[in-house]
């Protein structure tokens, strides 16, 4: 049946029609001519021929942006998410975000503007009112998209993601407005002053998450309010609900952070020195977080980003050596220029190599190879215990009060494990992690971060199952004060104390033309970690940023 279908549709003109029935060629027999007309076979193969169109492949052209682009934008505008949907490369998805743009994000007098369009990528304006229950509040955000070629027939697409609706929602993500389910919260710094996002543009995601965790706690009241509502991948992310507008304001409850207003504010300009700059400052002794920002303000890398360390993870490969008598500080221990490891060939940085000299050496210049050569005589969970047991990571039970990536040290093996000693491989931390690891050091024992005091919600927060000897972190210190008085760290620490201890970081990452730069450091009862992404080295990058912080944070 499917075949007759086909070959009556492809016909491109109307047959003639004698007595009421359609007369077929006959070639070879009327019993071919019936074969023909309702059966396949050659016949059909040859019809087919004429009709096959070759698949259009390369960049999308500029008509053909254009075309979908405002096919796109104007199915939206006039409420047709349909026909909006028929041209994204997934419109099921496409369908249900634009019906509950109206339906259930309540959002009306949609009006779309395009911008200037570059390559493939289109911008665009987005001005609509928020209705609900009489009251009404004006929405205005940008927004932008990509065109793409389908690979099954070439046909140009939106390439569909939830951020083309709204930039802030990640996919699975909905829109929704009504009564809040979380009042309010007004967060205050450890002084009394009000938190807000005017005064710290970083802080918007952990506002986002202090509501969350302490809204109903805190005693406050909900409002009305168009909110992104997390799907199931960003809950995996730990992203918190986001507020959009407010309607109707809430009563908001308080509650007190342990944010630095001094240190914040030099932390927020800090990161605005270096494109995707995050950093974390914290006390060691308690464990409070006195300084938290990204340059970029939306997720928030310095507390949940999931990035290798690099070379700052040699600290904890460091604790881990000196605990098993491995190595002292001041052992001959020279590094080899390459080191092979399970079918992998390990470089240093610029393929230097310290023949004569002593771990510390290594550990100031940040030499691979003299870390990488311990592998043979380690176990594959050995790095994994050392950073659960010691520096309280990988565990995933950080309570600090908003949510956190509390780092990844999977076992590994072979030439994964090898890297992982340098903070490559699958070893993944962020800024927070990193200062936690330097306050570590500093204080002799794991302090989790916390913004907001447990006290407060009388929550549980994460403890180290054991303690480094004093001769270890003595041993530890030695490193690291090298480190920052004559080792990598050493131009962005001048001018700090000669008791301050650091160390760089520099981490591959497959695409990027610069590595990840990464600075870790402790000075007096104050520790701070930042990582630039695709900054280079982190001693040129992140270090002064972390060390102009600790400095401010020494006059303090």
């Amino acid at each position: 049946m499917g075949k007759r279908r086909r070959v009556v549709e492809r016909r491109k003109k109307r047959p003639a029609v004698i007595g009421g029935m359609i007369a077929a060629a006959v070639v070879g027999g009327a019993g071919f001519a019936v074969y023909a007309l309702y059966g396949g076979g050659a016949a059909d193969a040859a019809s087919s021929k004429p009709d096959h169109k070759p698949v259009k492949t390369g960049p999308v052209s500029a008509a053909e942006v254009q075309t979908t682009a405002r096919t796109f934008l104007t199915s939206w505008q006039q409420g047709k998410p349909t026909r909006a949907a028929a041209v994204t490369d997934d419109a099921a998805a496409c369908i249900r975000l634009l019906t509950g743009y109206s339906k259930d994000a309540h959002i009306k007098d949609v009006t779309l503007t395009e911008g200037k369009r570059t390559g493939a990528e289109v911008p665009f304006s987005v001005k609509a009112t928020v209705s609900y229950k009489g009251v009404s509040k004006p929405l205005s955000y940008d927004s932008s998209f990509t065109v793409v070629r389908r690979k099954s027939d070439g046909k140009p697409l939106v390439d569909w993601h939830a951020s083309v609706v709204q930039p802030d929602m990640k996919d699975g993500d909905t829109l929704v407005t009504g009564e809040s389910g979380t009042p309010p919260v007004k967060a205050l710094d450890r002084d009394g002053g009000e938190i807000t996002t005017a005064k710290y543009p970083s802080l918007g995601s952990v506002l986002d998450g202090l509501r969350e965790k302490f809204g109903k706690k805190a005693g406050g009241k909900a409002g009305v309010e168009l909110r992104v509502v997390r799907g199931t991948a960003s809950e995996k992310e730990k992203l918190s609900d986001k507020t959009l507008v407010e309607l109707s304001k809430g009563t908001p409850g308080t509650v007190k952070t342990t944010l630095s207003p001094t240190l914040q504010a030099a932390a927020e300009k800090q990161v605005t020195t270096q494109k995707n700059a995050s950093v974390v400052v914290m006390r060691p002794s308690t464990g409070e977080i006195y300084a938290v920002a990204n340059s970029s303000h939306g997720f928030n890398v310095a507390f949940q980003g999931s990035l290798a360390p690099g070379s700052t993870m040699k600290i904890v490969t460091s604790t881990m050596l000196f605990e098993k008598n491995l190595v002292t500080p001041d052992a001959s221990h020279p590094c080899p220029k390459t080191y092979k490891l399970a079918g992998w060939t390990f470089h240093n940085d610029d393929d230097s190599e310290i023949k004569q000299g002593t771990f510390k050496l290594s550990f100031g210049a940040s030499c691979n190879n003299a870390f990488i050569d311990f592998a043979p005589k380690l176990s594959d969970s050995d790095l994994t215990t050392e950073a659960q047991q010691v520096y309280g990571l990988g565990m995933n039970n950080w309570a600090i009060g908003v949510p956190t990536f509390d780092g990844s040290v999977p076992v590994q093996s072979g030439a994964q494990m090898g890297a992982s000693l340098i903070g490559q491989g699958g070893v993944r931390m962020n800024p927070l992690n990193m200062a936690s690891v330097s306050a570590t050091v500093e204080s002799g024992s794991f302090h989790q971060p916390y913004l907001v005091d447990p006290s407060v919600d009388n929550r549980t927060i994460a403890k180290a199952s054991r303690t480094m000897s004093s001769k270890t972190q003595s041993e530890l210190k030695e490193v690291m004060t090298y480190t920052a008085g004559y080792g990598t760290a050493a131009k962005a620490m001048s001018g700090l104390s000669s008791s301050c201890g650091a160390k760089t970081g520099s981490a591959e990452v497959d695409g990027q033309k610069k590595p990840n730069g990464w600075f870790t450091a402790y000075c007096g009862d104050l520790a701070s970690a930042g990582v630039v992404q695709a900054g280079g080295h982190g001693g040129d990058t992140a270090g002064p940023i972390v060390a102009a912080l600790l400095k401010l944070g020494s006059s303090l």
